[in-house]
């Protein structure tokens, strides 16, 4: 790895006390944590270490490790060999990682046109570096340039369902603007 400059530490110390209060001032693989157990909740019936272990690709016992920590955090309910949930405030928080992300993502993507693997890294990497102004700033830019506000329907952030149709309509209205 590469060492920090000052500045580059500065900035990054920065960003993460500039992040939303109810981060609690998170670190990037507690975000990556809970982001993956809400994922996780979407498709298993029960979330056990081994399942988070498989899919961050890590040890069980750094997976036990960070369990304890965030259940001690009050944002999860965790027993030893147990199943895992998300409390109240771990799933909040955890939408808020993936709206961060997605926000980021559809910037690259649509604005940007940079490719969809490539976005996808950088935005998680992003993420964990905004201060929740930038973010709402960088949601209101998108919405503007890819006139999203019109969009007459209840949605979801979390909706996968929702998450494609506002980019085929991005991408739909970029294309008309081109060929203008």
């Amino acid at each position: 790895m590469y060492e920090l400059t000052k500045e580059k530490k500065d900035a990054k110390m920065l960003a993460s006390t500039n992040k939303k209060e109810v981060s609690m001032n998170l670190t990037n693989s507690q975000e990556e944590y809970l982001k993956t157990i809400y994922i996780l909740s979407k498709t298993e019936k029960e979330i056990r270490v081994t399942d988070i272990a498989k899919k961050l690709k890590i040890t069980k016992p750094s997976v036990n490790r960070a369990m304890k920590n965030l259940k001690d955090m009050q944002l999860l309910n965790y027993e030893s060999y147990g199943k895992i949930n998300l409390a109240k405030e771990g799933e909040m928080l955890a939408k808020e990682i993936l709206k961060r992300e997605d926000i980021l993502k559809i910037f690259l993507t649509k604005i940007l046109d940079i490719n969809e693997e490539q976005a996808k890294k950088e935005a998680i990497a992003m993420k964990h570096a905004i201060s929740q102004e930038t973010e709402k700033k960088l949601e209101k830019f998108i919405n503007k340039v890819l006139n999203l506000g019109d969009l007459e329907c209840d949605y979801d952030e979390n909706s996968e369902k929702c998450k494609n149709c506002i980019k085929i309509t991005a991408k739909n209205r970029l294309n008309k603007d081109k060929k203008k």
